[in-house]
């Protein structure tokens, strides 16, 4: 039973990260696709303001769900780092390299800089969710021996770890629309508001097309989850779906305000119909739970840290993510600007100065 518990508690920082973090993920995939420096401006300055407040903070529960996993249960942790130490080591360096990448940008000194960081920020925010997805599909298609001696390459790049990674990516573009149209329409700017609604819906047709063929290819090459959905986790998937498409009614009437809760809802329970689905395995097709579990004093120090972060942590946790929310947070054309607008105008003015006669200043 308190094993369970530990594993729910762990499904909370997956399901928090899939939304928060998707949704950060996600912006960079728009900040790829903004286009040129003048045009992509107002595209680049929305993501900037949106994320700037929070970026940080969304990696807490990455955190978390690692140090659960590997606290309670070592044995199916050391075999998941060892058998998926490329993708693992891809999205270290992925969230690295976004990180730096999203703080060094504000600070160029020239648009090639800006363009640099911008680029790695954008490409960073793309193959990082890639790769957690494909570690996801990993697990739930039961290529995770317990010694973790398997092909290092052969373990994800398979069809189901596939699905798993191009639907993270999917979805983290979508959440993200989802999300920035709603910022955009409360702070005023209903340009781009209309902009980030049409690239919702495009994105969300888009991964619905995906999920349809993912059905397929999870009976096919993962079938123990694929049973454990239709048999516990249908509900979920129900539920994810209605999420969504009730979020995207919302877009198409205007209101990408009221968007906001479907589709979290339709993110979150289909995270939690994939851990419905999977349930008992820690290690689909190699290890439940119970076997993999570490000692009981262990599991009951977990549980009182939770408890004592849930009482720390979480409060002002909730209430910068609400602060944020409404605006709350942002301080408008105070924050440094990283959408090139700034460096395209100083570049111009350089430019200007230099061609001034130096002579003719003299003379003059």
């Amino acid at each position: 039973m308190l094993a369970n518990v530990i594993v729910a508690i762990i499904w909370v920082g997956v399901v928090a990260y899939a939304v928060f973090g998707g949704a950060d993920f996600g912006s960079g995939f728009w900040d790829f696709l903004a286009g040129s420096p003048e045009k992509g401006a107002p595209t680049r300055r929305r993501i900037d303001k949106s994320i700037g407040p929070v970026w940080e903070a969304n990696h807490v529960w990455l955190i978390f769900v690692i140090v659960f996993l590997w606290t309670a249960f070592p044995t199916a942790f050391a075999a998941l780092m060892t058998a998926t130490f490329v993708p693992l080591i891809g999205a270290a360096v992925g969230i690295i390299l976004r990180g730096a990448a999203f703080a060094l940008r504000k600070s160029s000194g020239s648009l090639a800089q800006a363009r640099f960081f911008g680029i790695t920020f954008a490409l960073s925010s793309v193959v990082t969710p890639f790769f957690f997805g494909a570690i996801a599909g990993a697990v739930a298609s039961g290529r995770v021996p317990l010694d973790g001696q398997t092909d290092a390459w052969g373990v994800w790049l398979t069809p189901t770890s596939l699905l798993g990674g191009v639907l993270a990516v999917g979805v983290c573009a979508w959440l993200a629309a989802v999300f920035l149209a709603a910022d955009s329409s409360r702070d005023g700017e209903p340009e781009l508001a209309a902009a980030f609604t049409n690239r919702a819906l495009a994105t969300g047709v888009v991964v619905g097309l995906i999920s349809l063929v993912g059905i397929y290819v999870l009976e096919t090459d993962a079938v123990t989850l694929a049973d454990g959905l239709e048999r516990a986790g249908a509900p979920l998937v129900a539920l994810s779906a209605a999420g969504g498409l009730t979020a995207m009614w919302f877009l198409r009437a205007g209101k990408p305000g009221q968007a906001r809760v479907p589709a979290a809802i339709s993110v979150v329970t289909i995270v939690v119909g994939w851990g419905v689905g999977q349930y008992p395995w820690v290690l689909v097709d190699v290890i439940e739970i119970e076997d993999a579990v570490g000692a009981r004093s262990t599991l009951w120090g977990l549980l009182i840290a939770f408890i004592g972060a849930a009482v720390l942590v979480i409060p002002p946790l909730v209430w910068m993510l609400r602060l944020s929310g409404v605006g709350s947070l942002s301080v408008g054309d105070a924050l440094p600007d990283s959408s090139y607008a700034r460096l395209t105008a100083l570049q111009a003015d350089q430019s200007s100065v230099s061609d001034v006669d130096p002579k003719a200043e003299r003379k003059a």
